[in-house]
């Protein structure tokens, strides 16, 4: 097993060679409830079929990123309280990041785009199914700068770090259930804190941003805070919007 660390956290830790999508082979694994258990969890160095937010495609040369899918049996009973499960995915990793990245700058692009040094490192996807709920993200590991996939992306080895891949995946799945835990108990995010940790690694926060959001709607505004349900707080021309859904660019102004 080349986990170990993760393996004493995740009741079930597997490595795949190759697949097409992990969350893919974790939605069907996840009917077999006793077998994969809460926070099971599938890797791989080679995906060929990933997907991001809004259906986008996500592949990376074999052995370039890490893609890992986690099963989320243990879920709040409220549901709105679940619209936290991304955000605290995003958190978790960027602390996993962080912990692998001291000197550089690690934050949350809302709703859990994880950025280092306002590059993108990291994309999460959550998705329901089968009573859990399976988080997915793609780390960008040992990408050299011309395999990026964009201009704005960036990588553990573009930032001249040797990543320990096994300390990223335990740390990610401990702080993972650390949040979950707290947010299941607490009953909703800002009584679990989850709601500020969100906010504080939030780099979208402050920001002129451009919000493509369902039926071809464009907003562009001041994004001003996190409500306490997880959306987006916008104003554009005086009026506060909140955004639950969409996808969301940091404007940079000319000439930076």
């Amino acid at each position: 097993m080349d986990f170990p660390r993760a393996q004493s956290v995740a009741p079930r830790l597997e490595l795949l060679t190759r697949t097409g999508s992990t969350n893919a082979d974790l939605r069907v694994k996840a009917e077999a409830v006793e077998e994969w258990p809460h926070l099971s969890t599938l890797v791989t160095r080679d995906q060929t079929a990933g997907r991001g937010r809004l259906d986008r495609t996500w592949v990376a040369p074999e052995g370039t990123a890490l893609a890992i899918s986690v099963l989320l049996r243990a879920l709040p009973d409220d549901a709105a309280a679940r619209c936290w499960i991304p955000l605290a995915a995003g958190v978790a990793m960027s602390e996993a990041v962080a912990a692998q990245l001291p000197g550089h700058d690690v934050a949350v692009k809302w709703p859990n785009d994880v950025l280092v040094d306002g590059g993108k490192i990291c994309g999460i996807l959550a998705e329901a199914t089968s009573g859990a709920v399976v988080v997915g993200a793609g780390v960008n590991t040992a990408m050299a700068s011309d395999q990026l996939p964009v201009p704005t992306a960036t990588s553990f080895a573009v930032l001249g770090g040797e990543v320990d891949e096994d300390l990223l995946l335990a740390s990610y799945l401990e702080a993972l259930d650390g949040h979950l835990s707290a947010l299941i108990a607490a009953g909703d995010a800002v009584a679990s804190g989850l709601h500020h940790a969100v906010t504080a690694s939030c780099a979208t926060l402050g920001q002129t941003v451009r919000v493509s959001m369902p039926g071809d709607l464009v907003l562009e505004g001041s994004a001003t805070a996190i409500d306490a349900d997880g959306r987006l707080l916008v104003v554009a021309e005086g009026v506060e919007h909140a955004v639950s859904a969409g996808d969301v660019v940091h404007v940079r102004p000319a000439g930076t």
